[in-house]
């Protein structure tokens, strides 16, 4: 009988956790600033390169869920559009924040771990994910939404 494998959990240190089921992730400050902001650029609601008062305003949206006091123009815009941008609990900028960050470190972990390997697309000038033993057909990740319309452009 073949042995189950225990899937190790994610951990750049202890600053942040998210859990989800059996999975626990852990985060340094830094690798899940770099998450949050990243997971905010993929879904179209800043661009790279955000201030120190706005990251933290990002961080303090994706930890809490919301922002008590923002500290910048950032966590004003999102206060100003929150009815807009929390919608149903699946599909809240929150939630798709939080998705991001934990769908990356699942990923970074199956590469670690050998499950995965990543590959770049000289056409689309991006990263992919192939199973090692597989064709080399890349995995479909599933799609995002678009938050360009409500997005923060300082």
């Amino acid at each position: 009988m073949e042995k189950a494998t225990r899937r190790g959990n994610y951990d750049s240190g202890s600053d942040y956790v998210l859990e989800y089921g059996e999975l626990r992730f852990s985060f340094n400050e830094e690798d899940f600033a770099q998450r949050v902001e990243q997971a905010a650029v993929k879904l179209d609601f800043v661009e790279v390169g955000l201030a120190g008062e706005e990251l933290q305003d990002l961080l303090e949206l994706a930890v809490n869920g919301e922002i008590g006091e923002p500290s910048s123009l950032l966590g004003e815009h999102i206060n100003e559009h929150w009815t807009e941008l929390v919608g149903p609990a699946s599909r809240s900028l929150v939630h798709w924040i939080r998705r991001l960050v934990f769908r990356g470190a699942w990923l970074d972990q199956r590469v670690k771990e050998g499950e995965l390997d990543v590959v770049f697309d000289p056409d689309t000038q991006s990263f992919g994910y192939v199973q090692p033993d597989g064709d080399a057909e890349p995995i479909e990740l599933s799609r995002e939404p678009s938050w360009a319309r409500l997005a923060y452009r300082p």
